[in-house]
């Protein structure tokens, strides 16, 4: 059971955020950013990092979250964004950005190892392996991930010649021989990772 906010809640804190992402490694699509406030005593033994989780027990926990946390928000950051600043960055603005809109100020804030700034005067953790230890985070990275996940699917209709649904934009195999095949596509792909570059010279070698 993740617990690790109970003794923040102790001190008298109630409105804590957590913050994570889903989607840094792909070579296509958005990051995703979310940050969560559950209520204070909340447990939910199935809130886990996103990562050790079966795609059903993620779908069913999405709706869950969204029932029951106080306040949420979800950012996309998308790839020509991510291009101009970096993924870490665009990591940090989708954070940042989650937690100026979700409707509330935050009394504490807690992230998986992402510092943030702007936000003088409240208190902040920035924890290693942080959706392993705080529900607030693993729930953040659960909105994330499953946000994600549909925004790929809906991508892979309108592109299904990469296969996005199999791979999610990572670079597999074969996702690495379809886009060597068809190219990169502005507005889909982040043509600041090495890969997706690579290619692109490729293609204009080609002609």
């Amino acid at each position: 059971m993740l617990d690790y906010e109970k003794h923040i809640y102790e001190q008298g804190y109630s409105l804590v955020v957590g913050c994570d992402e889903a989607g840094r490694g792909p070579l296509c699509g958005p990051v995703v950013c979310a940050c969560c406030i559950l209520p204070v005593g909340y447990q939910n033994e199935m809130i886990n990092d996103s990562k050790k989780l079966t795609e059903k027990k993620r779908e069913i926990l999405f709706e869950e979250i969204k029932k029951v946390a106080l306040f949420y928000k979800i950012i996309a950051i998308e790839p020509e964004e991510i291009d101009r600043i970096n993924i870490y960055e665009a990591s940090r603005k989708g954070m940042t950005e989650a937690i100026l809109q979700c409707g509330v100020k935050p009394d504490y804030i807690l992230t998986d190892c992402m510092p943030l700034f702007g936000f003088d005067g409240i208190p902040q953790e920035n924890l290693v392996k942080g959706d392993a230890k705080a529900q607030c985070i693993a729930a953040a990275s659960i909105l994330a991930k499953v946000t994600r996940d549909h925004i790929m699917e809906e991508i892979d209709l309108k592109y299904p010649q990469y296969d996005i649904k199999k791979h999610k934009g990572y670079p597999t195999k074969e996702h690495l021989e379809l886009l060597k095949k068809y190219g990169p596509i502005k507005g889909l792909y982040r043509y600041s990772y090495k890969p997706v570059r690579e290619t692109q010279q490729e293609q204009i070698k080609l002609f």
